[in-house]
């Protein structure tokens, strides 16, 4: 799978999911270090990208444009080491991965994931 991980989060999530076997760059090699989230959805959309982000704004982008793509993974809850975040994604990936590809937003909080299918609005909601 292709990750896009957003300035927000540690160049050390894209990192781990690189040597997972993954696709995954950080904004900042991209040269998109200060970008606007519109310029950081429309990168991953030309780049078949997930964004990795815990910025909330992303799902907020989302919800107003109605787009189906680019999928977003959003992390919400405690602060905890980058390491620990990708390994928390590729521990529950295969729980989500199908929605990912076909467009979603997995949110993943301290004691459960949620996915909503893309667009928003729909009602193919999940966990």
């Amino acid at each position: 799978m292709n990750f896009l991980v957003d300035e927000c989060l540690s160049p050390t999530i894209a990192a781990v999911l690189r040597n997972a076997g993954h696709d995954a760059v950080h904004v900042s090699v991209l040269g998109m270090a200060g970008q606007s989230d519109d310029a950081v959805m429309a990168a991953a959309r030309v780049r078949n990208c997930v964004v990795v982000s815990a910025d909330t704004d992303f799902g907020e982008l989302l919800a107003r444009t109605n787009a189906p793509l680019p999928s977003v993974v959003l992390y919400r809850g405690r602060e905890v080491a980058p390491t620990v975040l990708a390994e928390l994604l590729l521990a529950n990936l295969d729980q989500f991965d199908q929605a990912l590809e076909h467009g979603a937003i997995v949110v993943i909080l301290d004691d459960r994931i949620r996915v909503r299918a893309l667009p928003l609005g729909t009602d193919r909601e999940q966990g």
